[in-house]
């Protein structure tokens, strides 16, 4: 499977909802929405369906269409938050701060530009 990387940096193809979904893998969306959720915030396993938040797909996990990376990156037309003028930018910080692997990713992708 060829490597999909989020605007935010997460790949995509490594996500285990991701791969979850793709594989029409109900258990294993059952198992990653319990590993996701905690007493603040229940996650449904219909929550956590995603075909990765690229334009072009139909399925966003619950929280997708209210990010606000996912928003500036696609008003700026940048195929990943590392292509933009304004890299590394506060929106980032949550991701990075629950996803460190993402800016690693992102600054992968800028070093090669």
């Amino acid at each position: 499977m060829e490597e999909m990387v989020a605007y935010c940096g997460i790949v995509c193809t490594e996500c285990p909802a991701y791969i979850a979904t793709q594989n029409d893998d109900a258990e294993e969306l059952k198992r990653v929405s319990e590993m996701w959720s905690n007493e603040e915030w229940q996650l449904k396993p219909e929550a956590i369906i995603c075909d990765g938040c690229l334009p072009g797909h139909t399925r966003y996990a619950l929280f997708c269409p209210d990010c606000e990376t996912r928003s500036c990156a696609i008003a700026r037309a940048v195929a990943n938050c590392a292509h933009c003028d304004g890299y590394a930018c506060e929106k980032l910080a949550r991701t990075f701060e629950m996803v460190p692997e993402a800016k690693a990713k992102l600054d992968e992708i800028r070093g090669g530009l």
